[in-house]
């Protein structure tokens, strides 16, 4: 997994045919491989390997002799992209409910962003980053519910934090946060009956 931070490096990843590129360099190709693959002219597939190179998002494996001409065989240089959401930080400005909404999305960006960074570096280091996630839904009958969970929710973890909490500890940090689970559309929920 790789993070981008950088705005050109971002630009460089977004558009639909270079994130196809960066899929298919998941396996080491030649533009030649990929315009066949992708039905396209080389130049503009060549066109587009140099901007993803250039932003290092892709590497050169080997060069090789074919009929006269240099093959360039390239590679994307990570699994996965993850993108520093503190890059898209204008994006988010039109989000309505400015105080909530606009906080729980700097916090899950700010996780993103640490965690990332965090993976990027145990992996280099061969070793494994220990992380814990729990998510579940909850349906609220009437809205002051929220408010009523959010406070019984805080002691129930204030409490738990008491018993587990050492001084000498590796410290972790917690985040809670909720909002609104998206829409279900119909053939979603019977697929899910159906697995």
């Amino acid at each position: 997994m790789k993070l981008l931070e950088e705005p050109e490096k971002v630009r460089a990843a977004l558009s639909p045919l270079r994130r196809q590129l960066l899929d298919l360099l998941q396996e080491p190709a030649s533009g030649t491989q990929l315009a066949a693959a992708l039905e396209l002219p080389r130049q503009r597939v060549n066109y587009h390997l140099r901007e993803l190179e250039k932003a290092g998002l892709v590497e050169l494996v080997e060069e090789r002799q074919r009929r006269g001409c240099v093959e360039r065989i390239l590679r994307a240089t990570s699994g996965s992209f993850v993108v520093d959401p503190s890059v898209m930080g204008r994006a988010f400005s039109a989000l309505g409910d400015q105080y909530a909404a606009e906080h729980l999305v700097e916090v899950a960006a700010g996780t993103v962003r640490d965690v990332a960074r965090m993976q990027n570096k145990a992996d280099a280091d061969g070793k494994r980053l220990l992380t814990f996630t729990l998510e579940t839904e909850v349906r609220f009958d009437q809205p002051g519910d929220v408010h009523r969970f959010t406070d019984a929710l805080t002691e129930a973890v204030r409490q738990v934090v008491e018993a587990f909490d050492s001084s000498g500890g590796r410290p972790y940090r917690v985040i809670a946060g909720g909002h609104p689970a998206p829409r279900r559309t119909e053939s979603t929920d019977t697929e899910g009956e159906k697995s």
